[in-house]
């Protein structure tokens, strides 16, 4: 007996898996695009997976610390969850800062690189700054937080992202609507 393949799964789904990796500083707008692209997604009739890394740290990552070593194994944990969602045949929509490119790029590798759309949420350093809800940026310019990207840690924006999503020029329902124009065509299954 064999098992069911993702094909299988797709087709009964219909739609194809595709990982919408979403990476940009804290404050760029992520989660807030990842929550409303879900939304629009569920709501034509596509099955969804939102992973965020506020969720995924207080459950499945909640012994890691941002630590460089940290952050990578953060977000090869996540890369293996949606790997796994993939072969379920689900859409998964990754909103994690994921600061370097040798840390996408072990996103992109395990992930799959025709499964695997990297959208770059862009806003400045100080939009983010001023965005901040939580007052994190603050701490971390006060030295109460530690390895925090874009203060003491690096980020380095994406040279080549598939998508570019300027949160600075666009508001949320514009932004969404130029996310769905390029992933929808990537998802439709044509039978």
């Amino acid at each position: 007996m064999f098992p069911v393949g993702r094909p299988d799964k797709e087709k009964h789904l219909n739609q194809k898996a595709r990982a919408i990796w979403m990476t940009g500083l804290s404050g760029s707008g992520k989660s807030t695009i990842g929550l409303e692209l879900e939304r629009a997604l569920y709501n034509r009739g596509y099955l969804v997976q939102l992973l965020d890394g506020d969720i995924v740290r207080t459950g499945i990552n909640s012994n890691l610390k941002f630590s460089v070593e940290d952050r990578m194994e953060n977000i090869r944990r996540i890369a293996e969850v949606t790997r796994l969602f993939l072969q379920c045949g689900i859409i998964t929509i990754d909103c994690f800062i994921s600061p370097t490119h040798e840390i996408r790029a072990m996103a992109k590798e395990i992930i799959g690189p025709a499964d695997f759309i990297e959208v770059f949420v862009d806003a400045s350093l100080e939009t983010c700054e001023n965005r901040d809800v939580k007052g994190l940026y603050a701490k971390a310019r006060k030295g109460l937080i530690m390895d925090f990207t874009g203060i003491s840690s690096p980020f380095e924006a994406p040279i080549n992202p598939d998508l570019v999503l300027n949160t600075m020029e666009m508001d949320v329902e514009t932004t969404v609507h130029k996310a769905l124009d390029f992933i929808l065509p990537q998802i439709i299954l044509n039978v």
